[in-house]
């Protein structure tokens, strides 16, 4: 049994806005970003009726995209785009403020490593629990907890670097 039109329709209208924020942060390009939104909601599509629960199918969505950015990003090379004019409407619908969406930040994050990039952009860009990190990225939650530090590491010592000012460790 397929999934009915209208359903499919709500889903996509209230997931599409986190599934394009995790692919443009993590992949910093919009077309790429948008192939993977087209990419999960095409395997949504086929795969709808599995799903058993609209918390089952957030945690779907979120695994889907993170594995599909990643694959992307082992498959092929590809520049990165800055121009967040080009960003299509669907970030428009976006009614929180996205950390992320900083420039500068946007950078740093971008140059940290693949598994990092996501456990910073779950954590900080959809506010997910170490725990619904680990469970969408299939890892045990203290891994997800010890890249999180890595990568805050990371970035701290990068800040000053690309920042040209020195970031201190709120308390």
């Amino acid at each position: 049994m397929a999934i009915s039109r209208e359903d499919f329709e709500s889903i996509v209208h209230a997931h599409q806005a986190m599934l394009y924020r995790i692919a443009f942060n993590f992949l910093r390009n919009v077309h790429l970003a948008e192939e993977v939104v087209q990419d999960v909601l095409l395997q949504l599509y086929e795969r709808g009726p599995d799903l058993e629960s609209p918390q089952h199918l957030k945690a779907w969505l979120r695994r889907t995209a993170t594995h599909r950015c990643i694959d992307l990003v082992r498959r092929r090379s590809f520049q990165t785009e800055t121009q967040l004019d080009e960003m299509p409407d669907v970030a428009m619908d976006i009614v929180e403020a996205d950390p992320l969406l900083d420039e500068r930040l946007r950078v740093l994050v971008a140059s940290l490593p693949e598994i990092q990039r996501l456990v910073v952009i779950l954590r900080y860009g959809e506010d997910m629990t170490s725990d619904e990190i680990a469970a969408t990225l299939d890892i045990p939650s203290p891994t997800v907890r010890s890249h999180l530090q890595r990568a805050l590491a990371l970035l701290r010592s990068k800040a000053p670097r690309i920042l040209g000012e020195k970031i201190y460790e709120s308390t």
